[in-house]
């Protein structure tokens, strides 16, 4: 019973945590972007936000060496909406 219990929180913890989502806004499709990709993907005029859960796994996963690789550098943020050109940068 104990065995289940676990594998079944360990699903739970896999499939709720971490990746990114992919954001329809005005007709149009933003991806998540990273460190390596943010010339290519980051638009000015969207706001994006940091994907604490890719954090975490990164973490949890160094010894892997790939799966941190991916989530920093292609995974790191992912479009929240419109940026809001009256508000100050850094301001919440």
């Amino acid at each position: 019973m104990k065995k289940t219990v676990s594998v079944l929180i360990v699903f739970i913890f896999l499939t709720a945590c971490g990746c990114g989502n992919t954001k329809v806004i005005d007709d149009i499709k933003y991806d998540t972007y990273g460190i390596a990709n943010q010339t290519d993907k980051k638009n000015p005029d969207i706001e994006y936000r940091i994907i604490v859960g890719n954090v975490v796994w990164s973490c949890i996963l160094v010894e892997t060496i790939i799966a941190p690789i991916y989530f920093i550098c292609f995974s790191l943020y992912e479009p929240v909406g419109k940026a809001d050109k009256n508000k100050p940068k850094g301001a919440i």
